[in-house]
């Protein structure tokens, strides 16, 4: 079978104004589909438009949406997305999920716990997914659940810039890592902030419950910027931000590629001494919802670099090892998307 040439992009409704702000920068549009609910509650999957033999993107966070939709609402819309694309004749599918919902619980951790990332993992794959592109997962390993590609995507890049155009780089600040497990995304952080690096230890007594520790590495007379994956309750993070005062740390800000928020986790960070959180858009999350406090970065460009990629069957990993390189020879690729004649999901 022969590939029609022309992506389709297509998305559920946990993060849909991501998916049209990607479809705007492909020049391209969203694929017409109905994502609703039937009245007994269960997903309602329509395709509406013609698949057969094309390239199809599928952009779903698997997280909880903005129409009240819950996380496993989300991910069964991903699945059956797929799976009626797959009996549409697609050719070639690929679940691009910003934010991998589940990601955590990635081992066991006592006894006749599941291991939750594996069997997303494993359901991706049986619905017809042929690849999947993701940011920041929790744990990288988790690529080893798939037998297909994973693309597992960066936005340090993008938090980077963010402080450097604030003035935050260099001998000012220092990057802190809030857990050991941390430090080489902290590393990465401080290299491109050309920046010292610090280590928060903490002890969790209970599950979404921390304890700091210790305190690694210089903070006096410095801002501190805390560097981690996802913010879920946000009390590892407020309580790291009074340990790195107490320390002599001028100023805290905290960043992270998924703001989940769980609970009441914004009320933590707002009465916290964190000057500002910084996060992206890979969850449904908007400053005028969280507040002054919150700046939200946008990580669509990546996202429609990588899939102009992946159609052009080009390497993605050249984004983030050479960035002024891999942008010079993104320009050069032919453009094989459709025209934007509307933006509709």
């Amino acid at each position: 079978m022969s590939v029609i040439q022309k992506p389709l992009l297509f998305s559920g409704n946990s993060n849909a104004d991501l998916a049209r702000e990607i479809a705007a920068k492909m020049d391209t549009r969203l694929g017409s589909a109905l994502v609703d609910k039937f009245k007994n509650e269960e997903c309602r999957i329509e395709i509406k438009e013609n698949v057969r033999g094309a390239e199809v993107f599928v952009l779903q966070s698997i997280c909880r949406a903005p129409n009240g939709n819950s996380v496993n609402d989300s991910l069964m819309e991903l699945l059956l997305m797929i799976d009626a694309l797959s009996r549409a004749s697609a050719y070639r599918i690929t679940a691009v999920v910003p934010y991998f919902g589940y990601a955590k619980q990635d081992k066991k951790t006592k006894g006749r716990e599941p291991i939750s990332a594996k069997l997303v993992a494993n359901l991706i794959e049986k619905a017809g997914a042929k690849r999947l592109v993701t940011l920041d997962l929790h744990a990288a390993q988790i690529q080893g659940f798939f037998d297909i590609p994973v693309d597992n995507l960066v936005a340090t890049p993008t938090l980077c810039s963010y402080f450097k155009s604030q003035g935050l780089e260099g001998n000012k600040i220092v990057v802190v890592s809030p857990d050991a497990g941390g430090v080489p995304r902290a590393e990465n952080f401080a290299k491109r902030l050309r920046a010292d690096i610090a280590i928060v230890f903490k002890r969790r007594p209970e599950p979404d419950v921390s304890e700091v520790t210790e305190i690694v590495g210089n903070v006096n007379g410095k801002i501190a910027v805390v560097v981690d994956d996802m913010i879920s309750t946000g009390g590892t993070l407020a309580k790291a931000a009074e340990a790195l005062i107490k320390r002599g740390a001028t100023q805290v800000y905290t960043c992270a590629t998924h703001g989940i928020f769980a609970g009441d986790a914004v009320r933590v960070l707002r009465e916290s001494p964190i000057e500002k959180v910084i996060i992206t858009n890979t969850l449904p999350n908007t400053e005028s919802v969280l507040g002054d406090k919150f700046k939200v970065l946008s990580i669509a460009q990546i996202l429609a670099d990588a899939i102009k990629r992946i159609t052009a069957n080009r390497s993605v990993s050249e984004l983030f090892s050479k960035d002024d390189e891999a942008a010079a020879a993104l320009a050069a690729i032919p453009s094989v998307l459709q025209p934007a004649s509307s933006l509709t999901g």
